[in-house]
C-alpha cells in the first residue's frame, strides 16, 4: 500500500531522536544496499559512492560495506576527518574500515561506473553546495551521463531542499532515489521531480503516523474515492447541476469554451456561459449542447456553481461581473483574470474572505504573487508556505499549480499532486482545470473533494495522453477534455467493482 504521508525534516529529526537506540543507520544502510545492487547490473564496472561528513555519509558507508559483501567493486570518496563525524557515522566508518574498506580523498580519473551514489547531504543541506563537494556534484552529473548509469540518492538529491523542492546548485540530477524513514515534500513538487527520478521510501522498520501525524500528504485518489459512485438510473439533466462560466472578453472568447467543454464532459447536467465580447459567437459549433448568453444575464440563471475568470480580461465591466460574482450564494470558482483583478483591487479580498461558503481559487505561480505581493521566485521558493497563506488570507481552498501542484486549505491543511506532465505546459490547460472543478461542484461536490479530485483528474488526462504517444510536445488543452472523461468514468467503474 502507497503511503501517502509527508513529513518535513523537523518531524523527521523527532522520529530519528526518538528511535536513537535502534540501528538505523544499518538499516538505511541495507535498504540502499539492496537497491544499488539492482541497479548496478554491470559487474566489470565499479560503484562510485560519494561520502558526506554527516549522517549520510554514514549511510554510504554502511550501504558500501555491505555491497563488497556481495562482491561489488566499491569505491568510496571522503573527504572529512573521521573523528569530526557525528558518532552513528564514526560507527558505519569503523565497520567498513574493519572489513577491509578504504577511502580515497577524490574522484579517481580514468574509471568507468556502473552505478553512482549520492551519499553527501540528504536532508541536511539547505544552501548551495560549495567547495570540494560542489566540485564532486557537478563531476558525478557529467560521469553518470558519460557512463550512462544510474545516479542514486540517499534519502534526498544532496543541493535539493527536501521540504520545499528549492535547489541550491550545484544539485545531484539522481535517476532514483532513496528515502529515508518517510516520504518528504521537496521531492515532490518545485524542482524536485527533476532531480529526483524514481522515488522509493525505506521506513527503516518505523511507522512514523502512528508516532505524529503527516505535515502534508501526497495526493492519491483515495482522497476522494467516495465520491465516486455510478449514477442512478431514475435521474435526469437537473440531477448533475447547473454551471456557470463568466469570461469570454473580446480576442478571448476561447478560454470559456475550453472551460465550458470540460464542464459539460465532465457530466454537469447544464452549462452556461457568459460572454464579455459583445460579438461573441452564439453557439459553440463544436460543442452546440453549451449554452451561451450575455455577461451580465448569467447570473440570473438558476446556477449551482459557478466559475469566474476564463478570458474574463481586465476591464471595468469585468470587475463588475467579478464582484457580484462574489456576492452570488453559489460554489465559486476564480481563476486567471479574475485573480488579478482581486489582486489588484483591495475592496474585493474582503468581499472574498466574507462571502458565505469559501471560494476556490487556482493561481499560476505570478498569479499567486500577485495575490501575496510577492514576487514569483518568493512564491517557488517555498510552493507549500505560498499556498497556505493564500487559503489563510482569502479563506479559500488554493490549488498553487505548477510542477507538484500544491492544494491547501483555509484549516491548514495541504496535498501535493503528482500527476501531470510538462506536456501541459501550454495555454488552456488552467481554463480546462477551471471546468473540471465547477462541473463537479455542479454536481454537488464539496469543495475540498471537487478541487482534489479536478486537481488529481487533469493530470492524470494528460498522462494517459502521453503514454498514448500524444505529447508531452505538441500536447493541447482541448486533448485533455476527453481524455479526462474517459478516466473519470473509469475510476467510477473501478471504485464500484471492489
Amino acid at each position: 500500500m502507497i503511503s501517502d504521508a509527508l513529513y518535513r525534516s523537523p518531524a523527521l529529526r523527532q522520529f530519528e531522536a526518538r528511535h536513537a537506540d535502534l540501528p538505523l543507520m544499518q538499516r538505511a544502510g541495507a535498504a540502499a544496499a539492496d537497491w544499488a545492487a539492482q541497479l548496478a547490473d554491470n559487474r566489470n564496472r565499479p560503484v562510485l559512492v560519494l561520502a558526506g561528513p554527516g549522517n549520510n555519509g554514514g549511510d554510504a558507508l554502511e550501504m558500501a560495506r555491505l555491497l563488497r559483501q556481495r562482491f561489488f567493486e566499491v569505491c568510496v570518496v571522503f573527504a572529512g576527518d573521521p573523528s569530526k563525524l557525528p558518532a552513528d557515522a564514526q560507527a558505519a566508518y569503523r565497520r567498513f574500515a574493519t572489513e577491509g574498506g578504504a577511502t580515497q580523498s577524490d574522484i579517481p580519473e580514468g574509471k568507468h561506473w556502473s552505478l553512482l551514489v549520492d551519499g553527501l547531504f540528504g536532508i541536511g543541506l539547505a544552501r548551495n553546495p560549495e567547495g570540494i563537494y560542489a566540485r564532486w556534484i557537478a563531476t558525478a552529473n557529467k560521469l553518470a551521463v558519460r557512463d550512462a548509469c544510474p545516479l542514486l540518492a540517499l534519502d534526498c538529491p544532496s543541493g535539493l531542499n527536501a521540504d520545499t523542492g528549492l535547489s541550491h546548485p550545484p544539485c545531484i540530477n539522481a535517476s532514483h532515489t532513496l528515502t529515508f524513514i518517510a516520504d518528504k515534500p521537496g521531492l515532490r513538487t518545485g524542482d524536485g521531480p527533476d532531480h529526483c527520478g524514481e522515488i522509493r521510501v525505506a521506513d527503516l522498520e518505523l511507522d512514523a503516523v502512528s508516532e505524529a501525524p503527516p505535515d502534508g500528504r501526497l495526493l492519491l485518489r483515495s482522497h476522494f474515492a467516495d465520491r465516486l459512485r455510478p449514477r442512478r438510473l431514475n435521474t435526469h439533466k437537473g440531477s448533475f447541476g447547473s454551471a456557470g462560466i463568466l469570461g469570454g472578453s473580446k480576442s478571448m472568447v476561447g478560454a470559456t469554451f475550453l472551460a465550458g467543454r470540460a464542464a459539460l464532459k465532465l457530466g454537469a447536467g447544464r452549462v452556461y456561459l457568459g460572454m464579455l465580447d459583445p460579438d461573441a459567437p452564439a453557439v459553440d459549433l463544436l460543442q452546440p449542447e453549451l449554452m451561451l448568453r450575455r455577461a451580465d444575464t448569467l447570473l440570473q440563471a438558476d446556477l449551482q456553481a459557478l466559475a469566474c475568470g476564463p478570458g474574463l480580461g481586465r476591464s471595468s465591466e469585468a470587475l463588475r461581473l467579478l464582484e457580484q460574482s462574489l456576492k452570488a450564494p453559489v460554489q465559486l470558482v476564480l481563476d486567471a483574470d479574475a485573480l488579478n483583478l482581486l489582486a489588484e483591487d483591495g475592496r474585493l479580498e474582503g468581499n472574498l474572505y466574507n462571502r458565505v461558503g469559501p471560494a476556490i481559487l487556482t493561481p499560476h505561480p505570478a498569479e499567486a504573487g500577485r495575490l501575496l505581493g510577492c514576487s514569483v521566485r518568493d512564491v517557488q521558493n517555498d510552493r507549500i508556505k505560498s499556498a497556505l497563506e493564500l487559503a489563510d488570507r482569502y479563506r479559500s481552498y488554493i490549488a498553487l499549480k505548477g510542477c507538484g501542484t500544491v492544494i491547501a486549505t483555509p484549516d491548514g491543511r495541504w496535498w501535493i499532486n503528482t500527476t501531470g506532465n510538462p506536456g501541459m505546459a501550454t495555454a488552456g490547460m488552467g481554463d480546462v482545470l477551471c471546468g473540471l472543478i465547477v462541473a463537479l461542484l455542479a454536481h454537488n461536490w464539496p469543495a475540498e473533494s471537487a478541487l482534489l479530485a479536478a486537481v488529481h483528474l487533469h493530470g492524470a488526462a494528460a498522462d494517459h495522453l502521453a503514454k498514448e504517444g500524444i505529447g508531452p510536445a505538441g500536447m493541447t488543452a482541448s486533448e485533455i477534455v476527453d481524455a479526462a472523461r474517459h478516466l473519470f468514468n473509469a475510476w467510477v467503474r473501478q471504485s464500484n467493482s471492489l
